[in-house]
């Protein structure tokens, strides 16, 4: 999935590395927990497997015990994991999640993150916009258009930020996402 390949998990890295420079954390936990945050992703997206965090947890607490990672950063890196996904609702038990979460968060940001957003729709056959369901009355949790997932989610990340950095930073880019509403909702009303 182009929303959620390996230049996807590169960048969460680097945000990643951004919001560590701020915090005491223990950098090896949060650097596996970026490397393996999304291995379940694809077999999630096939259907294979009901929701890639809860398994990717799983199978990152495995691949880390067989390579004898220690004890305690093999649960750090597997709840941070497990408590990524926005739509889980877990709260992250370490700084190491609150990083992972933010940095994952931002890529859903911002100009990647309206790209991520579109791409994806695409990949799922999901309308860009339809002006006969506006979000207000969008029934769904996180929007039957990619339009309408701008407003129920994307735009509501910063309020969901850990650290005051990717606060910071998720505040740019929403206010950027707001931009391009603007534009959008022009228009589409034939304004622009």
């Amino acid at each position: 999935s182009p929303a959620h390949d390996w230049h996807h998990v590169q960048r969460v890295e680097a945000l990643a590395n951004r919001l560590v420079a701020e915090y005491a954390v223990d950098e090896r936990a949060v650097e596996l927990a970026v490397l393996l945050h999304d291995i379940g992703r694809a077999m999630e997206d096939a259907g294979e497997i009901e929701d890639h965090a809860v398994w990717g947890a799983r199978k990152a607490r495995q691949i880390l015990k067989d390579r004898n990672v220690p004890a305690q950063r093999v649960e750090t890196v597997s709840q941070a994991i497990r408590a990524h996904r926005y739509s889980n609702d877990i709260e992250p038990a370490t700084r190491e999640a609150e990083v992972l979460c933010d940095a994952d968060n931002l890529d859903a940001l911002g100009a990647v993150g309206l790209a991520r957003c579109f791409t994806y729709g695409g990949e799922l056959g999901e309308a860009i916009h339809d002006p006969d369901v506006p979000p207000s009355e969008d029934s769904t949790a996180v929007g039957r258009t990619q339009y309408n997932h701008l407003h129920k989610k994307i735009l509501s990340l910063p309020e969901r930020m850990y650290t005051d950095a990717g606060t910071a930073l998720a505040e740019d880019r929403a206010a950027f996402v707001e931009q391009f509403v603007d534009r959008f909702d022009a228009e589409v009303a034939g304004e622009r």
